[in-house]
């Protein structure tokens, strides 16, 4: 594979994304890369969303720059299309700077608007949601889709839902709540269950959502499957950095 200007880096909920981003700009810094994670996930643009939507934490913000996450306040809408421009603004911005931006996140909508000039105009009645791929991405552009068994996967989204509750993500909703938050805000996994204190269906849910990612994966062009299984961040983004 040459040397790609980008870095994208895929996956379903719970799989790891960002543990593997901090790991890989490690690697990549010792080969003197300058990497900056841009954020394409949906709901971690919203501020104080960020132990619900499982945003990267300070501490792993300060081992990775990220763009792009927590800026959104949660009164307002946000969507795909005021997410492209600030995204290939971001990008340009970064290469131009001579620094390696790693697109990372869930939402496989923003990964194409990141990526691509993206037609947002409605595609005809019936058109595979594939049709809104442009197969042209802006900068030569390496992706990889991280991916797992699925029983696994769903045992790490469980406790990854414990986890998130036990760090306070109902505290987060119940302020988000009393601001009166925005219409996109709200759909967050766990924005309805929490205050309800229903967990089940907060994982179900999640599952659910992984399985739609895990099949909007497949239809990823020139993705690099990468297998995490039980291995650690490190090790998967060891495999990654050999790719590129």
């Amino acid at each position: 594979m040459s040397a790609p200007a980008v870095v994208a880096l895929f996956g379903p909920t719970g799989v790891g994304k960002t543990a593997v981003a901090i790991e890989l700009a490690d690697l990549l810094r010792a080969r003197g890369e300058d990497p900056v994670a841009v954020n394409c996930d949906s709901l971690q643009v919203y501020a104080g969303l960020e132990r619900l939507t499982g945003a990267a934490t300070a501490a792993e913000r300060a081992r990775l720059e990220h763009r792009l996450l927590g800026f959104v306040p949660v009164t307002d809408d946000f969507s795909v299309g005021d997410y492209m421009p600030l995204a290939h603004a971001e990008i340009d911005a970064a290469l131009a700077a001579g620094r390696l931006p790693i697109v990372v996140g869930g939402t496989g909508l923003y990964l194409r608007a990141a990526l691509a000039d993206l037609s947002l105009e409605r595609v005809p009645s019936g058109s595979s949601e594939s049709e809104l791929w442009s197969p042209q991405t802006r900068h030569p552009t390496a992706i990889f889709g991280l991916t797992m068994e699925r029983a696994a996967l769903y045992e790490r989204i469980d406790a990854r839902v414990e986890a998130i509750v036990a760090a306070g993500a109902g505290e987060e909703v119940e302020a988000a709540r009393a601001l009166g938050p925005g219409r996109t805000a709200a759909k967050a996994l766990g924005f309805r269950e929490l205050p309800a204190g229903d967990l089940d269906t907060m994982k179900r849910r999640s599952r659910n959502y992984a399985r739609r990612q895990l099949t909007w994966m497949r239809k990823l062009p020139a993705v690099t499957w990468v297998d995490v299984g039980d291995r650690p961040p490190g090790a998967v983004a060891a495999e990654i950095a050999a790719a590129l």
